[in-house]
């Protein structure tokens, strides 16, 4: 069957503004990738606490070499992110910018998120092979994953997890302090685990990832914290078989990157205790494009989807859920998965992020 294209006229103007849209898309591409790079340096910080200094007074308050400073200087001064005095070739980071690019920032660290790019762009060429032949893309081909999600997650948690998150289920904090048994379903390094059993010594906790370096972190973390009552287990969370087991089980940003999201939220259904409660925290937004066209960073966010959550769950023979499986499905599938009772909260330093309390009836 052929199909027929038709063709209307060119609207010059409109082809000119898209054409600029694009040169500035390149640039600010451009720009992640230094805020990356400044982030992970530590320039970033150094900057925010010093008043005008030249390169050299930067670099060596960061430990680097001077030469590669001063680019990223420069880079960073025609994107109008560094102020520079020519005549004595000084550079300052201005207050309003560093509110929203060092670690004192929490989880208002955009520089953070920069990272996600060129972490993400290490596939793109397996991507573009899978687009072709189909599959997917393994883990192992994200060397930083683990690192740069560890290090976003625990700002929001530091920041919210036991003064904000955990009281959205009345009554939580109490049940935690009084003792409980916990499950983190995809617990990656493990911190959230740790914060919870740091704050609530009388509740047992017990982290789940399938992969070992992660586990390897979050043990290493309990260990230096001192937490007995925390524990850590390589496993599939689709395969955990516990009936009647907890409490209360969480999961964070991890259901839609599982092969078999469906097999896990109903293993999760047959572990809790019927009075448990079930913490999904996961991607806001909608299950239908068009209602995501004007959401803040969905181009981000399904860039996320088809550069790692997508081909991941593939790779491993899944549905390839995505990223942006939106509220819709996600209502749907916990339904499904027997939980009659779910409300979905937000909270304003998580804006990203749905919470969804889920119960059995």
């Amino acid at each position: 069957m052929t199909t027929r294209m038709q063709h209307r006229p060119t609207d010059e103007q409109r082809a000119e503004a898209f054409a600029d849209r694009m040169v500035g898309a390149l640039d600010a591409a451009s720009l992640v990738l230094q805020c990356s790079i400044g982030d992970q340096l530590g320039l970033f910080d150094v900057m925010a606490g010093s008043d005008d200094a030249t390169s050299e007074q930067i670099a060596q308050a960061a430990g680097l070499q001077e030469r590669y400073v001063r680019e990223w200087l420069a880079a960073l001064t025609v994107a109008r992110v560094v102020e520079h005095d020519a005549s004595d070739r000084t550079y300052r980071l201005p207050p309003e910018h560093a509110a929203v690019l060092t670690r004192a920032a929490g989880p208002d660290n955009l520089a953070r998120l920069c990272q996600y790019i060129p972490m993400l762009a290490e596939a793109e060429q397996l991507v573009v092979a899978a687009f072709r032949s189909g599959g997917g893309v393994p883990y192992s081909a994200f060397s930083r994953f683990h690192e740069v999600m560890a290090e976003d997650s625990a700002a929001v948690n530091d920041a919210s997890l036991l003064d904000t998150i955990l009281p959205l289920v009345p009554g939580l904090p109490e049940r935690l302090t009084a003792g409980i048994d916990v499950a983190d379903f995809g617990c990656g390094s493990g911190h959230a685990v740790n914060l919870m059993a740091r704050a609530y010594p009388a509740s047992r906790f017990v982290g789940y990832d399938f992969s070992p370096e992660a586990i390897d972190r979050a043990r290493a973390e309990a260990a230096a914290c001192g937490l007995p009552n925390a524990r850590f287990e390589v496993q599939d969370v689709a395969g955990v078989d516990r009936a009647d087991a907890f409490d209360l089980i969480t999961a964070f940003d991890a259901i839609h990157d599982q092969a078999q999201p469906a097999q896990v939220l109903a293993a999760i259904a047959r572990a809790l205790r019927p009075d448990g409660i079930f913490l999904m925290v996961d991607i806001t937004g909608s299950s239908e494009v068009a209602d995501n066209i004007d959401m803040p960073l969905a181009t981000f966010l399904y860039t996320c989807s088809l550069l790692h959550c997508m081909p991941v769950s593939l790779g491993l023979d899944g549905v390839g859920l995505g990223t942006m499986w939106g509220r819709q499905t996600a209502l749907r599938m916990l339904g499904e998965a027997g939980f009659v009772d779910v409300a979905v909260r937000a909270i304003e330093t998580d804006p990203q992020n749905a919470y969804y309390v889920c119960t059995l009836g």
